[in-house]
């Protein structure tokens, strides 16, 4: 870690990357676009913002093998497969109920660490995922009760929590051969092309939209890309990787508070109950369970919402 600070107080930087990525919900909310789209142009646009910084990587890029080469592809469409669902998720449930359960994914990726890599984890550690679990639940059984259109959001997320998890724990096993830069370029453009597989598949088209719907995936590229992800990457050389990883409680939140403000969302109790349980239950897992979780973002494989 690099012990000077950065030119900008790390508070104030966190502040900005968890506001960004908290607008993810919200632009895809805004959007009328199919989700596959919207997808496929915030991956595109993220990666050729950030080409012109590849260079350096070219002989790591030559020196892959053929498995690696399969095994980001595999990883590109898990994270197209987490794009899919979880954007999905939001045509049809709230956005607190959607991120609330994507703030899953430390979980599921404790359990798929523990059945493929045989990883072990504190037992206060598991007190905490079954205290988050409870909270997912409740939220489901409060979505029951708004319409069978909400849970069915519900499940979107968590299987867009199940991919994401995937495309993780395979970016585990290659960013110890290559570095993390070029493991999310090959991975971002991996996911592209499974996005344009799909959407020619679907006979979905790629141009046909109007101006508005160009600057909102424009918009997903920018402010939860790389004003959020890539800043807490960035952010990994002044501070510790528990302290980044906390982002992952404040993500919901600030998403909550802008559906509401700004798409007047509102919540029913069992809905906040479990949203509550769902980031105490993480709060638990974090603290206790930190050694795992920061494995995977020492080594520099994060999430895209």
């Amino acid at each position: 870690m690099n012990r000077n600070n950065p030119p900008i107080p790390v508070p104030l930087l966190m502040l900005v990357g968890i506001v960004a990525i908290s607008f993810s919900s919200i632009f895809i909310k805004w959007s009328a676009a199919p989700v596959s789209v919207q997808g496929m142009y915030r991956l595109l646009f993220t990666s050729l913002l950030i080409l012109p910084f590849a260079r350096p990587y070219s002989g790591a890029a030559a020196a892959l093998r053929l498995k690696d080469w399969l095994l980001l592809f595999a990883s590109g469409t898990m994270l197209a497969f987490h794009f899919l669902l979880w954007m999905g998720s939001l045509t049809f449930t709230s956005v607190a109920s959607s991120t609330m359960i994507m703030a899953l994914q430390p979980v599921f990726i404790m359990v798929g660490a523990y059945i493929w890599y045989k990883e072990k984890t504190a037992g206060s550690a598991i007190l905490g995922m079954g205290i988050a679990i409870l909270g997912v639940v409740f939220i489901g059984w409060g979505d029951v009760g708004l319409s069978a259109d909400h849970l069915k959001g519900d499940l979107l997320s968590i299987g867009g929590t199940v991919a994401v998890a995937i495309h993780m724990l395979i970016g585990q096993k290659l960013v110890v051969r290559m570095p993390s830069f070029l493991y999310s370029l090959m991975v971002f453009f991996s996911a592209v092309i499974v996005f344009a597989v799909y959407n020619l598949a679907a006979g979905i088209p790629f141009f046909n939209y109007p101006a508005r719907e160009w600057g909102i995936f424009v918009l997903l590229a920018v402010v939860p890309t790389v004003f959020g992800h890539i800043l807490f990457n960035w952010l990994l050389q002044y501070v510790s990787a528990t302290t980044v990883s906390m982002n992952i409680l404040g993500e919901p939140v600030g998403a909550s508070l802008l559906a509401f403000l700004l798409l007047g969302e509102q919540l029913k109790a069992l809905q906040w109950a479990g949203g509550l349980l769902v980031l105490f239950g993480l709060a638990v897992y974090v603290f206790a369970g930190r050694r795992i979780h920061n494995d995977f973002i020492d080594k520099g494989v994060t999430t895209n919402e």
